[in-house]
């Protein structure tokens, strides 16, 4: 985006005809204006009108705001990777599996508490970098709107300024968008003895958030089906933990209905529901020893029917699985 900037040699742009998009103040200002200077003008303002609706586009904003909103609901997750792999050796120790058991556990948590750090302080960056595209898309588009030439003539020089300064924040935010690595400070492995010790790198993964999918999931008299999914699929199966309760509960026996379950799978049917009341359901992966920050989880809530008995017969209780 920066090399689309510094391109903006306006002297080399091919530009059709400006009375294709003058409006009538236009054509009035350039009756006031040089031929020259109403050249100039043209250019430069097509210029602006090209980077705004190209490089830093409504659509495109809507884009990234979407993929903020995205990753505020996302897992984070620390990675330990050996630094590089001498060629052709053989030894176990160099593998991520194996120099895991090789770190100190207490380290270990401290570094977890740094990628913790590291991450909120990333997302609060890419949120204010994003406010200032759009501050920066409005005050820009504002002076494309304005009939006064002088920004695009005298000031002109300021508008480059400002064109760059966008394009660099630009830049930082699409740069930021991708975690990065964790700096270690210290040695991770206390046991100096060990042989072959790799460099270790450690990095901040991302795991797309778990979500309810809510034309799929839907309550019955006394038992609800749960559906759930992950936008992009991880390559190995993973573990959820499905969580319910029973809203304003009004008896202490009322109060039991809750409760923990595992699942291996993206769907669930809980049984043992009560009819016509509002059950919570929230959802999330089981959590792992590398998690370092989960600021969000998917919560429905579904309310049970009165009447006939709809669905499967029971073939199983949550009620047994759990108390």
């Amino acid at each position: 985006m920066s090399s689309h900037v510094a391109g903006l040699g306006l002297d080399k742009m091919k530009l059709g005809n400006p009375q294709s998009f003058l409006d009538q103040e236009e054509a009035d200002d350039q009756q006031l204006l040089e031929p020259e200077a109403w050249r100039t003008y043209t250019e430069r303002r097509n210029a602006l009108r090209e980077f705004l609706t190209s490089d830093l586009s409504p659509h495109l904003l809507k884009r990234h705001h979407a993929r903020m909103q995205l990753l505020r609901k996302c897992s984070y997750y620390i990675e330990v990777l050996p630094k590089h792999l001498a060629l052709g050796d053989q030894n176990p120790l160099v593998l991520p599996s194996a120099v895991c058991q090789l770190i100190d556990p207490r380290k270990f948590q401290r570094m977890k508490k740094v990628g913790t750090a590291q991450t909120k302080i990333q997302l609060l960056l890419l949120g204010d970098l994003l406010e200032q595209l759009d501050h920066g898309r409005a005050e820009l588009d504002a002076l494309l709107q304005s009939p006064d030439p002088r920004p695009f003539l005298a000031d002109w020089a300021l508008v480059e300024r400002r064109l760059a300064d966008v394009s660099a924040v630009m830049d930082s935010f699409l740069t930021m968008m991708v975690p990065g690595r964790l700096h270690v400070k210290h040695r991770l492995v206390s046991d100096v003895s060990a042989a072959k010790i790799p460099h270790i790198w450690l990095m901040l993964s991302t795991k797309m958030p778990v979500m309810f999918d809510r034309k799929e999931s839907a309550a019955h008299q006394d038992w609800a089906r749960l559906h759930w999914f992950v936008t992009i699929q991880p390559a190995a199966s993973e573990q959820y933990e499905l969580r319910f309760r029973l809203l304003d509960p009004r008896t202490q026996q009322e109060c039991a209905q809750c409760g923990v379950i595992p699942v291996a799978a993206c769907t669930f049917d809980v049984r043992n529901l009560l009819p016509n009341r509002s059950y919570k359901f929230t959802i999330k992966r089981v959590e792992t020893s590398t998690l370092v920050y989960e600021p969000w989880r998917d919560s429905l809530t579904l309310q049970t029917k009165l009447g006939p008995l709809e669905g499967p017969a029971l073939s199983h209780s949550v009620r047994e699985m759990i108390f």
